[in-house]
């Protein structure tokens, strides 16, 4: 079997995905939508696609199975909602929405069509979040009591030249984008190894002193000035999870943007910037070569002219030694990548979701478990740092 697709947002990473559905045997066809048609024009040339709509309602109106949502990170909630109640299956960029309300809005579209949604989640397949996985499957931790996702990405590492990008003018205001609003590349990473939810967070906020126009209440269209923010949760099995958000933090989000740490009763494993190692109660092992991803072009592509260098990493990494690369597609063989490899997986996991009506991964219902706990999070730093509960939607139907 195979569907047609439309790519809503072709400008950085939209324009790679368009390109990796594309080759995927699993689709038939891929058309794009962009709010400049030049854009949408040099996509369907670039990547060979098969044509464009001038709107998002025109996609909508058009006979394509499915559309995928590459829009800034605010709007996703609404367009979801709109495609999924048109009859598309879709994929969504992250986050899953920016309120509760949204998201159990998506849940109950996805429920009453029974169309696939899939919220593209990287950390699900990061190599440390697959190598934890594995290793929690074995029983090797014993019981994690401790776990840690942080996300920690400096506005001064390419940050300011994305927000300009997508945001023209007036991107300032869009800049000062609340951290724990965008908590799913270290949340996921974590909830992705260990099938738990939180069920409470406290949260403190750190308020912006660069005084630059970014994070300034007066100008951000969230009131916000927050640019770092941590997060405590408790866990429905009794365990803690903590994660970091952070946006002015001297560290290099471009060779490591997400890391985690994971504490169970008989190892541990734990992620520096180029350092990854697994204990137990007797000795160190060195895992990072095992988690090393290959680049898969250089970061002088073409391609990623309109990139900001700092970037860049993120559009090229490629597999690493714990990849289960023999499942993925041969046409994805030589193909951009990133994310520290899963972009690949990211497309194929959806593909196969589609065409055999079963639920991938990182569905509606978990997408809401790694999203909600950063939403929840926001309201209580705005709080003070108040214990705030945190709804869980249950497990997907069947599960």
């Amino acid at each position: 079997m195979t569907f047609s697709i439309g790519v809503v947002g072709v400008g950085q990473f939209g324009g790679q995905f368009a390109h990796l559905f594309n080759l995927h045997p699993g689709v038939s066809a891929v058309y794009v939508v962009d709010e400049l048609p030049e854009r949408a024009a040099e996509a369907v040339d670039r990547y060979h696609l098969a044509g464009s709509e001038a709107s998002f309602e025109d996609l909508l109106a058009s006979d394509v199975d499915a559309v995928a949502i590459f829009t800034q990170r605010w709007t996703h909630g609404p367009l979801v909602e709109q495609a999924l109640r048109a009859g598309k299956h879709v994929y969504s960029a992250v986050p899953m929405a920016i309120s509760e309300e949204e998201i159990a809005r998506i849940i109950s579209a996805v429920r009453e069509s029974g169309l696939v949604y899939m919220m593209g989640e990287t950390s699900y397949y990061n190599p440390a979040t697959v190598y934890a996985r594995k290793q929690h499957a074995a029983g090797s931790f014993g019981r994690i009591f401790y776990s840690e996702g942080d996300y920690v990405h400096d506005m001064d590492l390419g940050f300011y030249d994305a927000y300009e990008y997508s945001g023209g003018d007036r991107w300032k205001e869009t800049a000062s984008y609340p951290p724990m609003l965008y908590p799913t590349h270290a949340v996921g990473g974590v909830l992705g190894a260990v099938p738990v939810h939180a069920v409470s967070v406290s949260c403190v906020g750190v308020k912006d002193d660069r005084n630059d126009g970014v994070f300034d209440k007066e100008v951000s269209m969230f009131a916000n000035d927050f640019s770092n923010a941590t997060a405590l949760f408790e866990l429905n099995d009794g365990g803690v999870m903590r994660t970091n958000e952070m946006r002015r933090v001297g560290y290099p989000s471009h060779i490591r943007e997400s890391r985690f740490r994971f504490f169970g009763t008989e190892a541990s494993f734990e992620q520096l910037a180029r350092v990854s190692v697994w204990q137990d109660k007797e000795n160190v092992h060195d895992i990072s070569e095992q988690l090393e991803t290959r680049p898969t072009m250089s970061l002088d592509d073409p391609s990623l002219a309109n990139v900001a260098p700092e970037l860049r990493d993120a559009f090229v990494s490629g597999l690493s030694p714990v990849h289960d690369a023999d499942r993925l597609p041969e046409e994805f063989r030589g193909a951009p990548n990133g994310h520290e490899g899963s972009h690949h997986f990211l497309v194929d996991d959806f593909v196969t979701a589609v065409n055999t009506g079963t639920l991938p991964p990182v569905n509606a219902w978990v997408a809401a478990r790694f999203t909600l706990p950063g939403i929840v999070a926001h309201q209580s730093a705005l709080r003070g740092g108040e214990r705030l509960p945190i709804r869980d939607f249950g497990d997907a139907p069947g599960i």
